[in-house]
C-alpha cells in the first residue's frame, strides 16, 4: 500500500505497528473484532478500523505540499478538508482560507476568487456546479483536487447503473460535504434522491411497493 508524506504530529509508531500488524494477519479484511492492548492493570480496546484512512492521508499530503510549493499563492480549501479539527486548525494556520462551512454555506465568496489563486478540493469531493463555477473563474482543480479514490469509485459506479437505467438511491446526510457530491454526480446521470435515515428508507419501500 502506498506510504504518504504527511507531517509527523499526525503519526502514531505504536499505532503504525498495530494496524501495520492487523493488515499482516487479516489481508481480506473480514476479521472486525477490536485490537487488545493488554498493560495488565489497563487494557485498551481498540476499533479494527479507526485512525486516517488512505483518502485522508491522501489529502493531507497535496494539502501540505501545495502550502509548501506555492508560498506566495492564495490557498482556499472549499470547507474543511477532513472532520478532524486538529488537521484543520493546522491548515488556517498557514493561511489556508475556507470558502464554505460544512454545510456548503458560502464564507468566503466565489467572486472574491482569481484565477491565480489554488482551490483545494477536499477529500469528501464536491459538486459539479462548483466544479465548473471555478473553472469558469480560470482555477484549475484537478492538480490540487484530494477527493478520495473511494469516493470516486461510488460516482463510477453509480454512473454504470445509470446507464442500466436504474435510479440511485444515496444514503446519508443531506447537508454533509460528501453526499451532496456524490447527489450532484448521480444526479447528472439518472434520478437520484438521498434517504437519510429507517423513517425515510420505509417510506420510499412503501411509495417503491405501491
Amino acid at each position: 500500500m502506498k506510504q504518504f508524506t504527511i507531517p509527523v504530529t499526525y503519526r502514531s509508531e505504536m499505532i503504525a505497528r498495530i494496524k501495520e500488524k492487523r493488515r499482516q494477519d487479516d489481508k481480506m479484511k473480514k476479521d472486525f473484532s477490536p485490537s487488545l492492548l493488554d498493560f495488565g492493570t489497563l487494557q485498551i480496546y481498540l476499533a479494527r478500523h479507526f485512525g486516517f484512512c488512505y483518502g485522508v492521508e491522501n489529502a493531507i499530503e497535496i494539502a501540505f505540499k501545495t502550502i509548501e510549493e506555492n508560498p506566495d499563492k492564495r490557498i482556499f480549501l472549499l470547507s474543511e478538508m477532513i472532520h478532524n479539527p486538529h488537521v484543520n486548525s493546522d491548515l488556517l494556520e498557514r493561511g489556508v482560507k475556507f470558502l464554505q462551512d460544512t454545510r456548503g454555506n458560502q464564507v468566503i465568496p466565489f467572486s472574491d476568487l482569481h484565477s491565480g489563486d489554488i482551490v483545494l478540493i477536499p477529500a469528501f469531493g464536491t459538486t459539479l456546479a462548483i466544479e465548473k463555477r471555478l473553472r469558469d473563474t480560470g482555477i484549475s482543480i484537478e492538480m490540487y483536487n484530494t477527493t478520495c479514490p473511494f469516493v470516486e469509485k461510488v460516482w463510477n459506479r453509480s454512473e454504470q447503473i445509470a446507464r442500466q437505467g436504474y435510479t440511485v438511491v444515496v444514503h446519508g446526510k443531506p447537508t454533509h460535504e460528501e453526499t451532496r457530491a456524490t447527489f450532484s454526480h448521480a444526479a447528472s446521470n439518472t434520478q437520484t434522491l438521498v434517504v437519510n435515515n429507517m423513517d425515510e428508507a420505509i417510506l420510499l419501500s412503501r411509495f417503491i411497493k405501491n
